[in-house]
C-alpha cells in the first residue's frame, strides 16, 4: 500500500471516528469470507457500517480524532461497527452478539457510545433489550399514563361535583311545584261583595215569649170580653 492511499485511509478513518457517536469494536479472527459478508448485510439493514480496519492505520485516525477508548480495543485482527445517526444500537448489538453465539469465533472487545466507553457485558446488555420501536412504545406509555391519571384526578371530582348540583337542582325544582299550589289554597281570601249593596240582615228566629204572645186560647178571649 503506497504512502498516498495510506494517508486517504486515515483521513476518512479520523472523520468516521469524528462524527460517530456510538461504535462496537469485534474481533474477526477466524470469520469466513461468507460469514464476514453476512454480518455486514444485517449490520447495514440496521444502520451501521462493517469494515475491517489495519490497527496501525486505526491507531493513527484514533489520535488524531482524539479517541483513546478505540485506542485500548486494538489488539489482533480488528473490525469496527459504525452506527449511522439514524442506526438502531440495540439490534447492531444484537446482531454482533448473535453472530458470536453462532461462529463461536467473532468476540465483541468493547466500544464508544455516545462518548462513553462501554465493555463487552454492556453491549450483551444492549443486546437483550426490546427493539428501538418498542422502546418508544413503553416510553411513551410510561409518560402518557400519569397524564392520564392525573387528567382523571382532575375531571373526577368536577363530574361528582355536576352531578351533585344537577341532582339538587331537581330535588329544588321538585319542592317548589309542591309548594305552590298548597300556597295558593292557603291564600284564598274570600270573594268581594258588590259595590252598593248593603249587608242583608239576618232574620232573627222568634223567641218561646213570642211564640205565647200570639198564641193566645180561646178562654182567655172571651173572658176578656166579659170584663169589658
Amino acid at each position: 500500500m503506497q504512502r498516498p492511499e495510506k494517508e486517504q485511509i486515515v483521513a476518512e478513518l479520523t472523520e468516521r471516528l469524528q462524527s460517530t457517536e456510538t461504535l462496537i469494536v469485534a474481533d474477526y479472527r477466524g470469520l469466513s469470507v461468507k460469514e464476514v459478508d453476512e454480518l455486514r448485510t444485517k449490520l447495514i439493514e440496521h444502520g451501521a457500517s462493517f469494515t475491517v480496519v489495519k490497527n496501525s492505520l486505526t491507531r493513527r485516525a484514533a489520535q488524531a480524532a482524539g479517541v483513546d477508548a478505540v485506542l485500548a480495543l486494538l489488539d489482533g485482527p480488528t473490525a469496527i461497527a459504525f452506527l449511522e445517526a439514524e442506526g438502531d444500537p440495540v439490534a447492531v448489538a444484537k446482531a454482533l452478539s448473535d453472530s458470536a453465539k453462532t461462529t463461536r469465533v467473532l468476540a465483541v472487545r468493547g466500544g464508544v457510545m455516545q462518548g462513553r466507553t462501554i465493555t463487552p457485558d454492556d453491549i450483551e446488555e444492549l443486546a437483550k433489550l426490546p427493539p428501538v420501536d418498542v422502546l418508544r412504545g413503553q416510553v411513551l406509555g410510561a409518560v402518557s399514563a400519569p397524564l392520564y391519571a392525573i387528567v382523571g384526578l382532575f375531571t373526577a371530582p368536577l363530574q361528582d361535583l355536576y352531578g351533585l348540583i344537577e341532582a339538587r337542582i331537581e330535588q329544588l325544582g321538585g319542592e317548589t311545584a309542591t309548594e305552590e299550589p298548597a300556597a295558593e289554597a292557603a291564600t284564598e281570601e274570600p270573594a268581594a261583595e258588590a259595590p252598593g249593596e248593603e249587608p242583608q240582615a239576618v232574620a232573627e228566629e222568634p223567641t218561646a215569649e213570642d211564640e205565647e204572645e200570639e198564641t193566645e186560647s180561646p178562654q182567655q178571649e172571651a173572658e176578656g170580653e166579659k170584663e169589658e
